[in-house]
């Protein structure tokens, strides 16, 4: 039976008083709290409850190691680890993980140098990354475990301690927070916290990171939390801009200009007047036209309409956004942008990855029902979690991406295509895109290996593809087998 969420099932720790503490608390050394540790985060389990949990390792060094597996009423022994809520200024013990399939003492776990080591001590089959059984397994940042059909581990770099900052967890963990952002990894914190300080502020803004990466969410956020929110924000995409017009879509027209009879024009700073003019691809602008820009960034807010003999100021906050380079703007024009916030893809927040997936399944799931009617599992609030097999939530994790939700997105779409079953799955059509995509990455970012190259790699590594593709420079696994398919290599 689904089990509800937010109904007596979080403890709550304060870490200012270590007497309420669990030892995983009392035992962590200081100076690990501000520093980045290797923790394992559930990436997957069948209900698709869990995601988002963390086991942390309360030092970096135990000779005898930490335990997991099912919890039972006895929960007392110092080396047991339990999953986490982890949320800046505090971490939550999580409902105790009583999955049936699971033993009582069912991992060993020790942190090593770069790696954390698992051994398998219960009856639950542990599953590497190449999909055989193991007693025991090493992994590194960004390799997966899991405890076949019952639980995916992701390991990850996170810091012990996430600081408390200007944002506040108000909203359910793992849901969509009041700006529509998604995810619980250190930096998504970082960004709430940047709109949290940056929001109030009237100065100018530009966001930049890579296509898909939530640029316009985040104006948006910036926006309403604004003195201005009241009045809609004004958006534009300015690499639609006609030729030779810019002033014109930027500045308005006077009446009559340029030709009789031609009505008046605001222009977009004009109808943004009191409120916010976002400005998307930014740095689509050619730097002559940048240069228009400079007077109406400055404090008066000053700038003329064309065919209008005087000037004229607006009160606008302007944010900007763009996929390229800050050096690629003039110098001048991004000086204006006082306050900057960098938008995180998911290659670099990849414990994010599966509560994205259930928030676009769910949005999918309000626009297609009849379509995603197979796959639903339970519903939880306004969230619909649909049901994935791990093989499917293993790929989606560790894909590299180009155009990040976006790309999320589409290959979603093509698992409810094509899965034949209840559980969206990692379909020939899903790996067919994951091969061509890491295909056209890697042909325009590196010199392709050689047959040779390939060969020496996996005899040194004894046929591992995982560790193969990693040392080979390749962006994936997947690169990998596409190589070993042109070359003929089994």
């Amino acid at each position: 039976m689904p089990r509800e969420r937010g109904k007596g099932v979080l403890q709550s720790l304060d870490l200012s008083d270590t007497s309420t503490l669990d030892p995983v608390s009392i035992h962590k050394p200081q100076e690990d709290a501000a520093r980045e540790l290797l923790a394992l985060v559930v990436v997957w389990d069948p209900e698709g409850s869990r995601l988002g949990e963390v086991l942390r390792f309360p030092s970096a060094f135990s000779s005898s190691g930490w335990i997991f597996g099912r919890a039972t009423g006895d929960d007392t022994e110092p080396e047991r680890l339990h999953l986490l809520r982890q949320r800046p200024g505090r971490c939550d013990r999580a409902e105790p993980f009583t999955n049936r399939f699971v033993s009582r003492h069912q991992l060993r776990m020790w942190t090593r140098r770069g790696g954390i080591e698992i051994q398998n001590t219960g009856r639950c089959p542990l599953l590497g990354e190449d999909g055989f059984k193991h007693a025991r397994v090493t992994l590194g940042a960004g390799e997966m475990v899991e405890l076949a059909g019952q639980l995916v581990l992701l390991c990850c770099p996170r810091p012990f301690d996430f600081a408390a900052g200007q944002a506040r967890a108000q909203f359910e963990f793992g849901a969509a927070d009041p700006h529509g952002m998604v995810g619980e990894s250190h930096d998504v914190w970082g960004l709430r916290n940047d709109l949290a300080l940056m929001g109030p502020s009237d100065e100018h803004v530009l966001i930049f990171g890579e296509s898909g990466t939530g640029k316009e969410l985040v104006a948006q956020a910036l926006h309403a939390s604004s003195r201005r929110a009241a009045k809609a924000m004004i958006a534009r995409n300015a690499a639609t801009f006609p030729a030779g017009l810019v002033d014109a879509e930027l500045f308005g027209a006077a009446a009559n200009y340029p030709n009789a009879g031609s009505p008046e024009r605001p222009g977009l700073f004009g109808q943004a007047r009191g409120s916010t003019l976002f400005l998307d691809e930014i740095g689509e602008l050619p730097q002559e036209l940048q240069a228009h820009l400079l007077r109406v960034l400055d404090g008066a807010g000053e700038y003329q309409r064309l065919g209008d003999a005087r000037p004229r100021s607006v009160d606008v906050r302007l944010i900007g956004a763009t996929n390229r380079s800050i050096d690629m703007l003039k110098v001048d024009f991004s000086a204006r942008f006082k306050l900057r916030i960098r938008t995180t893809g998911l290659n670099d927040r990849r414990e994010d990855i599966p509560f994205l997936v259930q928030h676009l399944l769910t949005s999918i799931a309000h626009k297609e029902p009849a379509t995603m009617q197979r796959f639903l599992a339970t519903r939880e609030g306004n969230v619909l979690r649909s049901r994935t097999t791990p093989r499917l939530a293993k790929a989606l994790v560790q894909h590299a991406y180009r155009t990040h939700a976006r790309e999320l997105e589409s290959l979603l779409l093509r698992s409810i295509a094509t899965s034949a079953g209840d559980a969206l799955d990692r379909t020939p059509e899903v790996e067919d895109a994951l091969v061509i995509s890491e295909g056209e990455r890697d042909s325009t970012s590196r010199t392709e290996v050689t047959a040779d190259q390939i060969r020496a790699s996996l005899a040194q590594h004894g046929g591992k593809r995982e560790q193969a593709w990693r040392e080979l420079g390749l962006s994936s696994r997947y690169a990998l087998k596409r190589l070993m398919k042109k070359y003929g290599i089994i």
